[in-house]
């Protein structure tokens, strides 16, 4: 565990601040969902908490699929990270935070979709190897908990290498992040 130096106290209502700096390096925004751990040592630990993250198999199993039938390459994540993905390098993409570009689509909770001509947005913050095809939210009980997307190589000249329309690519993405964003309000 890294020591940050920094002290806060508890208020009277049980309260803690977790200072800005921390919050800004963990990408902790207001209303985020925080796990509370204590250990053997009385420590006690927060982590973010990722109910998408708790689908990362269910959701291999599901971008997998996709690839395999629709010749799709696909990445779904939470709101920060990729927790799966399937037609790209697992050793590239998982775990890795997302592009500015990335959150800006899933902070405005509706469908994006790359159209030629128009700037190729990055998939993860630390690389630009591959861009957003088309890419939609997954909402959960009103919140917006992560994202699928297609992605295809920076390299490609056309938008579509599979065999499917957009507008089909289009559907495929927007029925992903429904079924997922319903599974885990089940």
């Amino acid at each position: 565990m890294k020591a940050t130096g920094i002290v806060r106290r508890i208020d009277d209502l049980g309260r803690v601040v977790i200072p800005k700096e921390i919050r800004r390096t963990m990408r902790i925004r207001e209303g985020d969902p925080l796990e509370i751990y204590t250990d053997r040592e009385g420590e006690v630990i927060f982590k973010k908490y990722s109910p998408i993250g708790e689908l990362s198999v269910f959701a291999s199993k599901y971008a997998e699929t996709l690839y395999k039938t629709c010749n799709l390459s696909i990445i779904i994540s939470d709101r920060d990270a990729v927790i799966a993905s399937a037609g790209v390098s697992k050793k590239e993409y998982s775990d890795k935070n997302l592009s500015r570009e990335a959150e800006k689509i899933i902070e405005k909770r509706g469908f994006y979709s790359w159209s030629e001509g128009a700037d190729k947005l990055p998939v993860i913050a630390d690389s630009d190897n591959h861009f957003i095809r088309c890419a939609m939210p997954i909402i959960s009980e009103g919140d917006v908990i992560g994202c699928v997307a297609s992605v295809a190589e920076q390299s490609e000249e056309r938008a579509i290498k599979s065999s499917f329309t957009e507008d089909a690519e289009a559907k495929l993405i927007q029925t992903a992040a429904g079924f997922l964003g319903r599974h885990t309000e089940a």
